[in-house]
């Protein structure tokens, strides 16, 4: 594990939550090259620390024994001053709502955290008339990454999950190929449930359905085949990320008992640094 992958780690210990996203995540662990990547340290210990690959907003945290000490204020002044102008609050601690008021920042989207305890088993729903619900097969990657891309087609991060990226993820600790499911009709994959279990903790980790097979309820099918499974492995609850405006996710969840516990911002500032004069 690398020094920032050990931070990372830290914040989800004691804040409870994580602090950067699983793209930034795997990014820290592989080391790989990153957009932004700002380090406050103190001799080894690092103090906080801002990160972002690609074109994704920035992730920022501080240590909890280092805070209210203008850290974070201070990274994010920087951030403004190079161009940065989204931000993620994962969690939306009271920290990170003072730093978005004092530097003016208003909020974009809203990324709500559900969870589902103790047993998240709530009763079989059958596949409708025609699909089958079974478990992964390493033939079926492209026809899960196709179904990903239309379900997925105006979500600004899952929307992009490639090959490369589907085994990046599949080579992760926790990743169990039986925790996979994949719905399939006349030969073609129409939809899928990845489940996840990392700390005792399930998660609905990706549930995506063809979008030519909405109102079929096949998503109440796969969402009931992966907490039977998660229920089985015997996990302490259940929780998922959803957006706060798909209100289709939304009454899906709820009907299956999940509630809200915390939410994550994506913060962002519309005011915009004067570019330097150019040289006479």
């Amino acid at each position: 594990m690398s020094h920032h992958s050990e931070f990372t780690e830290l914040i989800r210990r004691r804040d409870g939550i994580d602090a950067f996203n699983e793209m930034s995540r795997i990014a820290l662990s592989d080391d790989r090259p990153a957009r932004v990547r700002l380090v406050v340290e103190a001799g080894p210990e690092v103090v906080a620390l801002a990160f972002a690959v690609g074109d994704a907003p920035v992730d920022l945290a501080v240590h909890p024994d280092h805070r209210r000490r203008g850290h974070g204020a201070a990274l994010l002044d920087m951030l403004l001053s190079q161009g940065e102008r989204r931000f993620w609050a994962h969690g939306d601690l009271p920290a990170a709502r003072g730093w978005a008021a004092l530097l003016g920042l208003q909020r974009e989207r809203t990324l709500l955290r559900l969870a589902l305890r103790p047993n998240p088993h709530t009763g079989g729903v059958e596949a409708p008339y025609g699909t089958t619900i079974r478990r992964f097969r390493d033939d079926d990657v492209p026809g899960l990454l196709a179904v990903n891309a239309r379900a997925f087609a105006r979500h600004p991060e899952q929307r992009l999950m490639d090959r490369a990226d589907f085994e990046r993820r599949t080579r992760s600790d926790w990743f169990d190929p039986a925790g996979l499911f994949i719905a399939e009709r006349g030969g073609q994959i129409v939809g899928f449930h990845w489940t996840k279990v990392d700390h005792g903790m399930g998660e609905v980790y990706l549930l995506a359905v063809d979008p030519n097979r909405r109102g079929e309820q096949l998503g109440a099918a796969l969402l009931s085949r992966g907490l039977e499974h998660l229920s089985d492995v015997g996990v302490d609850g259940v929780e998922l990320y959803v957006e706060e405006d798909n209100v289709g996710a939304l009454d899906l969840y709820t009907a299956a008992g999940f509630a809200q516990v915390s939410r994550d911002v994506l913060y962002v500032s519309t005011t915009r640094v004067a570019a330097d004069p150019a040289p006479s």
